[in-house]
């Protein structure tokens, strides 16, 4: 399969797994305000990976057994709106890259922060 091809239909699954998402109504899932980053569908378009992100705190095994039961549900949805030949098995795979992002900003942050009071008294000591 080209590899356009395949950008295509990982894009188009990640779309249309963001809006299903909204849909469920497992209160372990719908209590929960949950993004869909990417997707990975493999070449066979048997089987993918819908990568997701949370925001806020929330009890991450109760959410992945709500999403691990959600998971029919989602892939009807998916053969109804998607023109494929085969509807892939749906794995969700929290991804923790937000997370990680946010930690790395907050260190950058205190660095800049110690590092300021060095930078304004070598500008005293110039003068």
């Amino acid at each position: 399969m080209a590899k356009y091809r395949k950008n295509r239909i990982n894009d188009a699954m990640t779309a249309e797994c963001a809006q299903i998402v909204r849909e469920i109504k497992d209160p372990r899932v719908s209590g929960v305000m949950i993004t869909v980053m990417n997707s990975d569908v493999s070449a066979d378009l048997k089987f993918a990976k819908i990568y997701y992100s949370v925001f806020g705190e929330c009890d991450e095994k109760e959410l992945a057994k709500g999403l691990k039961s959600a998971v029919p549900f989602v892939r009807s949805q998916l053969a109804q709106r998607l023109n494929l030949r085969i509807t892939p098995d749906l794995t969700f795979v929290r991804d923790e890259g937000v997370k990680h992002g946010a930690e790395i900003s907050k260190l950058l942050r205190e660095i800049s922060k110690d590092t300021e009071p060095a930078a304004e008294e070598d500008e005293d000591d110039d003068e």
